[in-house]
């Protein structure tokens, strides 16, 4: 029975790996849960220099999921490289790193730093507001994926994997944008846009008033657009949004997906990915898969 999957010439394990900003950069999960067992590890986002991210409160948890507006606090390229890759590189998993910015040339200095770094992959978060655009995300419009994904690739030494925002009108039309931009691989969905607000103090729960959605609520919306995408594209998918255990991983492998990320779920139990490869395996052998490969969009009617 084989569970390893090629994405872009980097040939996984298994299809499973986390969402970047739920796992850290694996190093606090890794008393609680075997990362060898992983198909990769997506770090939480890192950007040129250190964020200090947006004030407090930022987590609130709502029907179904929370919301976070944590923005993407993170210690900088330097400490990330001196300190995290090393830790990865303990382990038999692929590193997959995730980058963020706020302008062009801040993503170009994340992406140059880590070419020369013992990395597989970079997964490019174009939900960050592009600043020089009045803040609106690099992700909401074709022509700025399209450019960004270029820019990366005329940089990157590792296959760039472009992480989707959820939050436009037609997903595939963003897809598309990315794969003309020469983008290896991409990542969906991100956060859906949310906001909770205090009835009995009248105020909004999150300092930044809106925060990014995640959790179980949000995977048939995402089921739907890794469906839309793998339709609409001919380069690989790895699926994500409210991916709690190995049946909701299946279903987005069956819509399209070649692997699944696994997020929030994380905060429940740390040991939520190792537990979706294990029920995977069950379900190839239910069904007398042989090879993953046949489950990728394999949705009929």
């Amino acid at each position: 029975m084989n569970m390893s999957v090629n994405i872009a010439g980097v040939e996984w394990k298994n299809p499973v790996t986390v969402a970047s900003g739920t796992f850290g950069s694996g190093a606090e999960y890794s008393e609680f849960t075997d990362l060898n067992k992983l198909g990769a590890v997506t770090t939480k986002g890192v950007a040129n220099v250190p964020w200090t991210g947006n004030p407090t409160p930022r987590v609130a948890e709502v029907y179904g999921g929370m919301l976070n507006a944590v923005g993407l606090q993170n210690p900088g390229i330097d400490l990330f490289c001196e300190r995290d890759i090393p830790f990865l590189k303990n382990y038999d998993t692929k590193i997959v790193v995730n980058v963020c910015g706020h302008s062009t040339e801040e993503y170009v200095a994340v992406v140059e730093r880590l070419a020369d770094e013992p990395i597989d992959m970079m997964e490019i978060n174009i939900s960050c507001p592009n600043v020089k655009e009045g803040g609106i995300a690099f992700g909401q419009d074709p022509k700025a994926v399209e450019a960004i994904t270029k820019e990366m690739k005329k940089y990157a030494k590792q296959p760039v994997i472009m992480k989707l925002s959820p939050n436009v009108t037609d997903i595939t039309e963003m897809a598309k944008a990315a794969e003309a931009g020469g983008a290896d691989a991409l990542s969906l969905i991100n956060t859906i846009t949310g906001m909770k607000i205090d009835i009995h103090r009248q105020k909004f729960v999150l300092a930044n008033k809106t925060g990014g959605m995640s959790g179980p609520a949000i995977h048939p919306v995402a089921v739907r657009m890794v469906y839309q995408t793998y339709q609409a594209v001919n380069i690989p998918i790895i699926g994500m949004g409210g991916i709690m255990n190995a049946n909701d991983a299946i279903e987005m492998i069956l819509a399209g997906a070649t692997a699944v990320s696994v997020g929030t779920a994380n905060f429940t139990d740390p040991r939520a990915a190792e537990k979706v490869v294990d029920g995977i395996e069950q379900y190839m052998k239910q069904y007398n898969v042989a090879d993953i490969k046949d489950l990728v969009g394999a949705v009929h009617e």
